[in-house]
């Protein structure tokens, strides 16, 4: 059955007053499905890192809103992105991600495409009337690199400027593209995205879920900014000793389900991809400074540690949440001005991709 929200659940509503969205946008298949359309497909999705497409058909394979793409640096030095689907009957260009590829060939039937999306070849269709493969091309996919990650979009409703509008001047004195790529760890979470994503962005929760953030951080200063397109959560450090130093935690979210977290010589991002109505995956990729001595070695198995415990948490109050949600008991509760804008924010911009779709 379609998915049909009540009007009133998707009017405007200001912060003072705000209820959270519906238990439904949590629970329903048909409004998973929706969102693909409404949410995924004009927006832009964090991919990778740029060093991944370093030189010509260096190459990343990712799904944007059901649809597999791939990244590609051109024999020219541009960043282009492709849909991983080939023209001839839906095969695979690229199975996984790769270094120095000459061509993107189906695994299907051979097709062969250059580097710019062009197709180069086409086995046995000499026989076919009025074929030319010049007439063929991949559809492309917008690509943008932003402070040296990589961001794609299916339809882009706006530019990845617009999006990110004001935060290189808020993070000045973190060099993020002098960081480097670490690795990447993913968790599957029997959530929905939005689940995961409305316990990011506010702190309340933190003095009863993470005791040694807690410590970490100091409640009293926790601050939320939002702007059209992202929301900032900002705390000083509350201990200098601490294994990060002195500074603040700058923790952004840009819509729809991308996380930057940003710490004294540490960028963390997370992308949290919907997989089902009642579960998701959240990748987290690390950056640190490059060539590290034994002491920055030591601190990132430190930031490692205490990342896995703060993820774990979330992930049983997650748990709970999507359960209760699902149990008919609740629909939507008024949210706390002082420490859930953040939310609000999220929750105006679903609606309004619902009122505009």
């Amino acid at each position: 059955m379609a998915f049909r929200p009540d009007s009133a659940w998707l009017s405007p509503q200001p912060l003072a007053s705000a209820s959270a969205l519906p238990a439904p946008f949590y629970t329903d298949a048909d409004a998973a499905a929706q969102e693909a359309r409404r949410v995924f497909a004009p927006s832009w999705q964090l991919v990778t890192s740029v060093a991944a497409l370093a030189e010509p058909g260096d190459h990343v394979v990712d799904e944007i809103a059901g649809v597999p793409v791939v990244l590609v640096r051109g024999d020219d030095g541009e960043l282009r992105g492709f849909h991983n689907v080939c023209r001839h009957r839906a095969g695979p260009l690229a199975w996984c991600s790769g270094r120095g590829a000459r061509a993107l060939r189906c695994r299907y039937h051979g097709w062969t495409y250059t580097l710019d999306g062009r197709l180069r070849s086409a086995a046995e269709m000499d026989s076919a009337d009025g074929f030319d493969v010049a007439d063929v091309r991949l559809p492309p996919v917008a690509v943008a690199v932003w402070q040296g990650l990589v961001f794609a979009s299916l339809e882009p409703a706006a530019g990845l400027d617009a999006l990110l509008a004001g935060i290189e001047a808020r993070i000045a004195g973190h060099d993020l593209p002098a960081l480097a790529y670490s690795h990447r760890d993913s968790y599957e979470i029997a959530c929905n995205w939005k689940v995961y994503v409305d316990n990011y962005l506010e702190g309340y929760h933190v003095p009863h879920i993470h005791p040694a953030l807690n410590r970490l951080l100091d409640y009293r200063s926790y601050r939320t900014e939002v702007a059209d397109w992202h929301s900032l959560q900002w705390s000083p450090l509350e201990n200098a000793g601490n294994f990060y130093g002195s500074g603040d935690a700058l923790y952004y979210f840009v819509w729809p389900n991308t996380m930057l977290n940003i710490l004294p010589g540490r960028l963390q991002t997370n992308r949290v991809v919907p997989l089902a109505p009642d579960r998701c995956r959240v990748d987290f990729d690390y950056y640190y400074p490059a060539q590290p001595d034994e002491a920055e070695r030591e601190r990132r198995r430190q930031d490692q540690t205490f990342s896995d415990a703060v993820q774990q948490e979330d992930v049983d109050i997650c748990l709970a949440v999507q359960k209760r949600l699902a149990s008919g008991s609740y629909l939507a509760g008024r949210l706390c001005p002082r420490r859930e804008s953040g939310v609000h924010h999220f929750h105006e911009l679903m609606r309004r991709a619902w009122r505009d779709a």
